[in-house]
């Protein structure tokens, strides 16, 4: 079979039940705190952290998103001797800077398998630093559509967690983003495929029948309660009687109206 294995498939897709997990209707994507899986370390109390946060707010580095990828820059022994991050103690050789902080080069390493991260890059998370290996193990969440570990931005959606560019609209394939989509037949939209796919538009004005709307069902098509009037008048025909002529409704005094 040429079919593509499921794996590389959506779950809306693979899952014949995803439609009934989720109601219909507006959703928008969120971002929330992962919960620490099994087996993780567990976060140091702030008064013991191996990397206490520093009392200075103006000399912290600007604030980066979660699960980003850093690198610490190297600097030479100088006339500079800036306090180490993990010991407090000056540094009299060459340092690191990161995170806005300085280090001894061999006291800045994973806070799980303790391997150096010097020259590697490294993720902060819970006041500590481990290598991107630990911290895709322990921390980084999994992607509900491929299936692989999610470094760097993530998508909260439908109780899931996604990669950015595989969280799309069924039918244009862009991402969404932080944006509004719909839910059809188990299947994610955009905002605007949505209502050129599925909205009941108002006959009257063209504009969707939105959920909650009060509407009408006459002469063939659907009509917001407000759009239902008299096509010469412009008078409300909700519940009253009325006729019509080349499709358009008409009250008892219009009804035999020619220029409409």
């Amino acid at each position: 079979s040429n079919s593509p294995r499921p794996a590389s498939r959506p779950p809306w897709v693979t899952d014949d039940s995803f439609s009934q997990k989720f109601a219909p209707g507006k959703t928008t994507t969120t971002v929330t705190k992962n919960i620490l899986p099994r087996g993780a370390p567990v976060p140091s109390p702030a008064s013991t952290s191996a990397y206490p946060s520093p009392v200075s707010a103006s000399s912290q580095a600007p604030a980066v998103a979660r699960g980003t990828i850093q690198r610490a820059e190297r600097f030479p022994a100088s006339s500079r001797t800036p306090l180490c991050g993990h010991c407090n103690s000056i540094i009299r050789g060459p340092f690191l800077v990161a995170m806005g902080r300085s280090w001894h080069p061999e006291e800045f390493n994973c806070a799980y398998c303790k391997t150096s991260l010097a020259d590697v890059c490294f993720v902060e998370e819970q006041n500590s630093v481990y290598c991107e290996r630990c911290y895709e193990q322990f921390f980084a969440p999994t992607c509900a559509r491929c299936h692989t570990k999610i470094m760097g931005e993530v998508m909260h959606a439908l109780r899931q967690t996604w990669h950015t560019s595989c969280f799309v609209c069924a039918a244009c394939k862009k991402p969404f983003g932080n944006s509004l989509f719909h839910m059809e037949d188990g299947e994610p939209y955009c905002e605007k495929d949505y209502i050129a796919l599925f909205s009941t538009k108002c006959h009257g004005c063209d504009f969707p029948v939105e959920a909650g709307d009060k509407f009408i069902e006459a002469l063939g098509h659907t009509w917001h309660d407000t759009c239902f009037i008299c096509a010469v008048c412009h008078v409300n025909l909700e519940g009253q009687p009325f006729y019509s002529k080349k499709d358009k409704p008409l009250c008892k005094k219009h009804a035999h109206a020619i220029n409409i």
